[in-house]
């Protein structure tokens, strides 16, 4: 091969590695809706998934777990006691509900917030593999205790100065 053609083929080689690796191809990912309404709709979670039972018995050592894990991976957004006020959810300007709230968890059931947290929905992302089945059990059974043991919320109406 003539050193002409080597270089030429060399720069397009650079130049296709080089736009590679500043827009990398994306592999298909299942839809997950960022916004409310009927875009949510689209978000469906598998019947299988939803009427699956937690084999993890809510105890004080699995909430202790499920606790330790959620302050690591869902604190930022979710806010430390889960009342949806995290440092990153305001940054990112994402209204996220009260956990703390038992309207927030009424009428999902436990394999959906299992299924929720294993593979992500909309902004939030997927705990995938980063956390074994028995540990997201475990955030399941933290994240239900939020709402059973939160005290009524106050009223923060601003101080009236006399």
């Amino acid at each position: 091969m003539p050193k002409k053609s080597l270089v030429l083929l060399s720069g397009l080689f650079f130049a296709g590695s080089l736009a590679l690796a500043q827009n990398p191809p994306t592999q298909a990912q299942p839809a997950t809706p960022a916004v409310a309404g009927a875009a949510a709709a689209a978000y469906k979670i598998p019947d299988e998934a939803l009427k699956q039972p937690n084999p993890v018995k809510p105890s004080a050592e699995s909430i202790a777990s499920g606790k330790r894990i959620y302050g690591y991976d869902c604190a930022m957004c979710h806010g430390a006691s889960g009342g949806g006020k995290g440092d990153l959810a305001g940054d990112m300007k994402l209204q996220i509900a009260d956990l703390r709230a038992p309207k927030s968890l009424e009428g999902k059931t436990d394999g959906e917030l299992f299924y929720v947290i294993k593979n992500g929905k909309g902004d939030m992302p997927a705990e995938g593999t980063r956390a074994k089945p028995d540990q997201i059990w475990d955030m399941v059974n933290y994240i239900r205790s939020l709402a059973k043991s939160a005290k009524p919320q106050k009223s923060e109406a601003p101080a009236r100065s006399e």
